[in-house]
């Protein structure tokens, strides 16, 4: 009968879930059936159909818990719905049986694996979290961590939270000052809340002021209170002003100046049917005085009376000392005392140094930093106390050289901060040695120096050089500088190549950078030692990727053609060179360049067997230690330069966690990572040829396993004793193998209130279990105490007691009891009557043999005694 209800409800379901109905019907037999949690009862999960002839029923036993039934057609089906826990299967048994009852097929295993649903929202470790943060402090620095758990399965997106700030109050222009890590639910200042977030007035105490005493207090007053109609000061004892900030400071999460509305979704977030709960961030702005004064500028010789003084420092902490660390190796004239009051002890010079960085120290009297290391910039402002420097200048003309064409530009400088009116330099050309054939024959440009031909008719017989004059001037300081004009002949010649083919040449493609390859030489019968017989040489084809270079030496005019950079046989194997001769000076007009100024020659390569070659030499991979097995991790990149096919092996994998694919190079996790054995894998990975020298090369890969909440805190011990004579409390402690933010500090709770124990915390991993009262007797006891990581990840764990009266020693007295192997009154008098008779025999045997033996000896009395 059940049978027939459950087939409509089986034809809901099937559709429900797009399952035909022949796939839950199938023979009896060994079965493994996945059942979801929660379901509508009662669920048909699946019909059994035995084979075997004369079957009229079916019987399960196991592991039911009276939710599971089987009806006479095979229907096995939920009275009640099953819950999900971890690991937590139902193993069943099922049989056929006959009419009367006798078992003809089976009994089979059958095991039903509840599958979890998502009807667990997310849980906040707390309802309401606090949190501190300073004012100026950097953006994207977590400051606080909410914790939230879901109590489904964590193997799925059930149970995979997405964290999200849902409100700001208040929310001023709509902009948020805080945002959250949406895995790690980490709190942080956004950019906005860096530059806008400010405390409120509080009081600030500076060394040797006592917080709250009546004399600083009345100091206080005048800094933060206006005293209304001149009353004075012993007529406001309580110094409401004053008051109130010290109450802001003591209960500062009590009124916080901003609320975060946070919100945990599952499903990863964003699903339309995730669950979601939220909670709630109290937080409050502190005052930050630790705060960089910017920059800070001096103008260099400057005249005051020194040390003077420059800016100052004041940390939060107002006992704390101070000291400047310098970070140049330079000479360092600056000084801070006690009151973080920073002076400059002499004046600077810009040209020495135009920048100093100071580092300031604030730290207790045990040298323990209080505040992080701030660094301050100290810019030196130049002032005009440098003349004009002219080098020495020396330039050439040509006799038919044209009206208009330059010279070249006087080389002066200034040491004054460049880009400024202290260094920017005035030319004016003074004279003109000798003024022939006329006394303006250049020009020089005001504001860059460059001097151009004014008027041409040169005649180098007759005024071989002419010396200039010029004053150069920054409007404070003047300098006078000489420039040398030779006049050179007129560039009429073109160079001519000692070979118009140097031929082929053949290098090794590994050669070193800077190997000459050949020296080539032009010559030039123009004016020796002048810019028209000067020869400059110039590569202008066959070398696209810029290989190779040419040096000319300058005593002998040759050329010497050498490596510039790496040969690559792959990139090019043959170099045809053109290279041109050319003079520095221009030809005069109607002359040009021709095939006796160009040359040619041939570089060839000869290929070396090169090994393969890795993009990289080394690797650093970050890889969360609970990766899914089977995920590539890496790839290794490698190519052999003359397109050999390579492969890749791999060493260093102690654990055996990994595999390599020879072919492709990826590397793939084989089995289950863990950080607690070893935090970081360092593996040699080799690419190889397959054919010819078969040569090798290596890459290092460092992979650094990232610790995932993955272990809770476990109690070390798990029993003790409590002596009620002192009642001393015992000290639990737990281990957590996870690294921070996941081990410890640890929370101890006890989970049911309990009117005998409490727990008060130690330390971090400890608290000390305290017996609040003495029990009537002796007690043995299990206490139940939850304890969870930094993480909000725990378990409940059992913790015995035993209360005793205790020894000297501190150990428990435990009375004498009744043994099993005591014996009754009957068995104790045969024994004992047993003793006796055996006693009795030995002394009448004694007797006798004395009696025997003194009939034998009557005259040896002696002998007697002693036997008796």
């Amino acid at each position: 009968m059940r049978g027939a209800h459950l087939l409509p409800l089986t034809l809901l379901v099937s559709i429900a879930h797009g399952i035909g109905l022949e796939d839950k019907m199938g023979p009896l037999g060994h079965l493994v059936l996945d059942v979801p949690e929660a379901t509508p009862v009662p669920y048909a999960i699946y019909q059994f159909k035995s084979a075997v002839e004369g079957v009229s029923s079916y019987h399960i036993s196991g592991e039911t818990e009276g939710k599971i039934s089987v009806s006479s057609d095979g229907w096995l089906f939920l009275e009640h719905p099953l819950e999900w826990s971890p690991e937590k299967n139902h193993h069943l048994d099922i049989e056929a049986r006959s009419a009367d009852g006798e078992t003809l097929d089976g009994p089979y295993s059958v095991v039903l694996q509840v599958v979890d649903v998502n009807n667990n929202a997310p849980v906040f470790a707390e309802n309401q979290y606090s949190g501190r943060v300073r004012e100026h402090s950097p953006a994207g620095v977590p400051f606080i961590q909410v914790f939230a758990t879901d109590a489904d399965d964590p193997n799925t997106l059930n149970a995979q939270l997405r964290f999200s700030i849902v409100n700001q109050i208040p929310n001023p222009g709509n902009v948020f000052y805080f945002g959250i890590n949406p895995d790690t639910a980490e709190i942080f200042i956004t950019e906005e809340g860096a530059e806008f977030l400010r405390a409120r007035p509080t009081v600030s105490y500076s060394r040797g002021e006592v917080r709250g005493s009546p004399q600083v207090l009345k100091k206080k007053f005048e800094d933060y209170c206006t005293p209304r109609n001149n009353i004075p000061l012993e007529n406001n004892p309580f110094y409401t002003c004053i008051e109130r900030a010290e109450r802001r400071e003591v209960n500062l999460l009590q009124d916080p100046d901003y609320a975060l509305i946070v919100r945990a979704e599952d499903l990863r977030g964003g699903a339309p049917n995730a669950l979601s709960s939220t909670t709630r961030v109290n937080i409050a702005i502190i005052q930050n005085l630790w705060v960089s004064p910017g920059t800070i500028t001096i103008k260099e010789n400057f005249e005051a009376e020194y040390p003077m003084y420059l800016a100052t420092m004041r940390a939060n902490d107002p006992t704390a000392l101070y000291r400047l660390v310098q970070k140049e190796r330079f000479f360092f004239p600056f000084t801070i005392n006690q009151d973080g009051e920073i002076h400059v002890t002499t004046p600077l010079d810009r040209e020495q140094k135009n920048m100093y960085t100071l580092v300031v120290i604030a730290e207790d009297a045990q040298g323990v930093e209080l505040e992080k290391p701030m660094e301050i910039h100290v810019q030196v402002e130049d002032e005009n106390d440098n003349p004009p420097v002219c080098d020495k200048a020396v330039f050439e003309v040509q006799e038919n050289e044209p009206i208009g064409n330059p010279v070249g530009v006087l080389p002066a400088h200034d040491n004054d901060e460049e880009g400024t009116l202290n260094s920017f330099l005035d030319y004016t050309l003074l004279s003109q040695m000798p003024p022939k054939p006329f006394g303006n024959m250049f020009t020089i440009n005001q504001n860059n120096g460059e001097i151009k031909v004014l008027n041409k008719n040169f005649q180098r017989k007759e005024v071989p050089q002419y010396e200039l004059t010029i004053s150069v001037t920054d409007r404070v300081h003047t300098t006078e500088c000489k420039a040398i004009i030779k006049v050179i002949d007129i560039n009429n010649k073109i160079p001519v190549f000692e070979k118009k083919d140097y031929g082929t040449h053949s290098v090794p493609e590994l050669a070193e950078v800077g190997t000459t390859l050949l020296t080539i030489k032009a010559t030039d019968e123009d004016d020796p030692g002048t810019g028209s017989s000067k020869v400059e040489y110039h590569i202008t084809a066959g070398d696209p990727h810029n290989l190779v270079a040419i040096e000319v030496d300058e005593a002998t005019g040759e050329g010497r053609v050498y490596i510039a950079r790496p040969l690559d046989y792959e990139l090019q194997n043959v170099f045809n060179l053109q290279i041109d001769a050319r003079n520095p000076e221009p030809l005069i007009a109607g002359l040009e360049y021709n095939e006796n100024a160009t040359t040619f020659v041939v570089i060839q390569l000869v290929d070396v067997d090169e090994p393969p070659e890795f993009e990289v030499d080394t690797l650093n991979v970050n890889v969360p230690e609970n990766i899914t097995v089977g995920t590539i991790i890496m790839i290794a990149e490698a190519k052999d330069p003359e397109g050999k096919t390579i492969k890749f092996k791999m060493e260093g994998d102690e654990h055996n966690w990994l595999e390599l694919d020879a072919d492709s190079g990826e590397l793939k996790t084989k089995a289950a990572l863990d950080r607690e054995t070893i935090e970081q894998i360092s593996l040699t990975i080799i690419t190889y040829e397959t054919e010819g020298d078969k040569q090798e090369a290596e890459m290092k890969v460092n992979i650094n396993l990232l610790d995932v909440n993955d272990n809770y805190p476990k109690l070390q011990k798990t029993q003790g004793f409590i002596c009620v004579q002192d009642m001393a409390p015992l000290t639990l402690t737990a281990v957590d193998k996870d690294a921070d933010p996941y081990g410890e500090p640890f929370t101890f709770s006890i989970n049911r209130k309990s009117p005998n124990f409490e727990i008060k915390p130690l330390d971090g991993t400890s608290v000390h279990l305290i017996l609040k009262k003495k029990p009537p007797s002796d007690l043995n006891t299990t206490i139940p105490i939850n304890i969870k990581d930094n993480a909000g990840m725990g378990i409940t764990q059992k913790f015995d007691v035993h209360i005793c009266n205790c020894t000297k020693l501190g150990y428990c007295y435990i009375e004498p009891g009744a043994h099993s192997w005591k014996l009754g009154m009957s068995s104790t008098i045969g024994i004992l009557a047993g003793i006796f008779g055996f006693l009795i025999l030995f002394l009448i045997i004694v007797f006798y043999r004395i009696k025997k033996n003194g009939q034998q000896s009557p005259a040896v009395p002696e002998e007697s005694k002693a036997m008796l």
